[in-house]
């Protein structure tokens, strides 16, 4: 812990901005089921509720095109439905089934269960303990003020 008492914000920050990005590359490797693009817009689908393609792609910082090739792969396995849009004739409102929800729920299952493993197997009782305070401080941090 001194070491990070010793470094200035900046630096903490990128330690932290890249710690978090190791760890988010490692859980995908060792347990994702689904491809990255398809989780994302599934995740969106399932926080956010019934969305537009061009909301989608919007969200995701991606072209219109590669979000519609996404929902076009997703409505091929039964992940998502698309309806008439109320709001625009012309366009469609992308949903999750109830196919969708429990391929998302169980890739996050999977992710849950290999951060659970690791956090046994690989941190002792002491860094478990201080792991504790993460989730509540990380939500602060990223907390609209």
């Amino acid at each position: 812990m001194l070491y990070y008492r010793r470094m200035g914000t900046e630096d903490l920050a990128e330690e932290l901005r890249a710690a978090i990005g190791r760890f988010v590359r490692a859980t995908r490797a060792h347990a994702d089921g689904l491809p990255p693009a398809r989780a994302q817009a599934m995740g969106h689908l399932s926080r956010e509720g019934p969305q537009t393609i061009a909301c989608l792609a919007g969200r995701h910082g991606v072209r219109h095109q590669s979000m519609s090739r996404v929902v076009g792969e997703l409505e091929s396995l039964g992940y998502v439905t698309r309806a008439a849009n109320p709001d625009d004739a012309r366009g469609f409102v992308i949903a999750l089934t109830p196919a969708g929800e429990a391929a998302l729920e169980a890739d996050r299952a999977a992710r849950r269960a290999w951060v659970a493993t690791a956090i046994e197997t690989r941190l002792t009782p002491a860094e478990r303990a201080i792991l504790l305070a993460v989730p509540a401080l990380l939500d602060r941090l990223a907390a609209d003020d």
